[in-house]
């Protein structure tokens, strides 16, 4: 066999390994993958493949003579736009209005393509988010404008630490004891009243809500280790938001 083909054979490989990991780096759920990778495969021929997805790697066999093939996956974020993409790719292969390499060349597009959103329309996003559920956990109108003022600064404070710091845990600590303190000032300025609704409102963007979705979502599915794994990740994250604003508390 010559180069060129065994490029060729390895091409649809190479597509359901580059979904999988676009989907699974995207915040999609593991079943998801999984079940993505398996009708693309399907739709190239690959008969008989099989994928085992864990949130921090891809194992993916074409055929039970073919040897497994791994990816490792190291960042993960949310961006649902990037999934629903894939889903896209994966719907058009299916009906055949893609071949394995047009497949491909869309996939690496996507997988290029940075944030939707800048980072000031995240953080604008998050402080607004933070004064609205200031306001709904029933803060006073008082309350607005801190629980505003500490969700985004908050936030940003994440997003810079965690660039610093690849630990994400520390940087939701370091987050959420920046706006514990900055709640706590507000409050003994007079400039907000109810410091709890102030801190909690403004935490709501760092809490772990897709990451607990998608924990129960893979247990019902039967993906236990991914579960739990996930599970996991979210405890750690809560826990990261509540030892921070603990500190603050015993700071009173």
């Amino acid at each position: 066999m010559s180069s060129t083909a065994a490029v060729q054979g390895q091409e649809p490989v190479r597509v359901c390994l580059l979904a999988g990991k676009i989907m699974l780096q995207s915040g999609a759920e593991t079943y998801r993958v999984e079940d993505t990778m398996t009708r693309m495969a399907d739709a190239l021929g690959l008969s008989g493949s099989h994928s085992y997805v864990t949130p921090t790697g891809i194992v993916f066999q074409s055929g039970e003579a073919e040897s497994a093939k791994l990816i490792r996956i190291v960042e993960r974020t949310t961006d649902l736009q990037k999934v629903a993409a894939v889903n896209d790719i994966s719907r058009k292969l299916g009906s055949g209005h893609l071949t394995a390499a047009e497949a491909y060349a869309l996939l690496l597009g996507i997988e290029s393509v940075k944030h939707a959103y800048p980072m000031p329309l995240q953080m604008a996003a998050a402080a607004l988010s933070s004064g609205c559920f200031t306001l709904m956990f029933r803060g006073q109108l008082t309350d607005f404008l801190p629980g505003l003022l500490c969700g985004g600064l908050g936030f940003a404070a994440y997003l810079l630490f965690h660039r610093l710091v690849k630990v994400k845990f520390f940087a939701e600590f370091t987050a959420a004891l920046l706006i514990g303190l900055l709640a706590l000032g507000f409050v003994q300025l007079s400039i907000g009243r109810e410091l709890d609704k102030i801190i909690i409102g403004s935490v709501m963007p760092l809490v772990p809500g897709l990451l607990i979705t998608n924990a129960v979502r893979d247990l019902m599915a039967g993906h236990l280790v991914s579960g739990l794994s996930r599970g996991a990740e979210a405890f750690l994250t809560a826990f990261a938001i509540g030892a921070g604003i603990a500190v603050v508390f015993t700071l009173i």
